[in-house]
């Protein structure tokens, strides 16, 4: 019988304190070289997931004017693109179905609400924009704004 609990004793053997090490460092190794590469992944699907969705509102509010002959004021906002404005000027074409799918403004990839005005700065008729990752105005690399007339 003692040579049964020997063998089993034997089979059971677990990993040492150094093989955990090696792994663990090893392990920590991939995370340092990999993750900051997975981690700008996903800034960078963010800003293009706010430029189609700005690009989407653009059409929408395109698509509004057409029918309206004007754009939404910015009282109005965007929220003239799924529920028909009961104020000043009311649109007499207004598309019954609304003109986003859905029955709600989406909102850009950092949970923000687009910010839009109506009439926009300049020769624009309006403007459209994520504040970014910060959610304020301005900001430099991922917290910068993003405008529908960017490029």
């Amino acid at each position: 019988m003692p040579y049964l609990n020997l063998a089993r004793a034997r089979t059971q053997r677990g990993f040492t304190l150094i093989e955990v090490l090696v792994v663990v460092v090893i392990m920590g190794l991939l995370i340092g070289l990999i993750g900051p590469n997975v981690l700008g992944q996903v800034d960078k699907a963010r800003v293009t997931t706010a430029r189609a969705d700005l690009a989407t509102l653009a059409s929408a509010l395109d698509m509004y004017k057409l029918d309206n002959h004007f754009y939404p004021t910015t009282d109005q906002g965007l929220e003239a693109l799924v529920s028909k404005p009961s104020s000043s000027p009311a649109p007499k074409n207004w598309n019954s179905q609304g003109y986003l799918k859905g029955s709600e403004i989406p909102l850009d990839p950092w949970e923000g609400e687009y910010v839009y005005f109506s009439p926009g700065d300049g020769s624009k008729p309006y403007d459209l924009l994520s504040l970014g990752a910060d959610g304020r105005e301005g900001g430099e690399g991922y917290s910068a704004d993003i405008s529908v007339w960017d490029n």
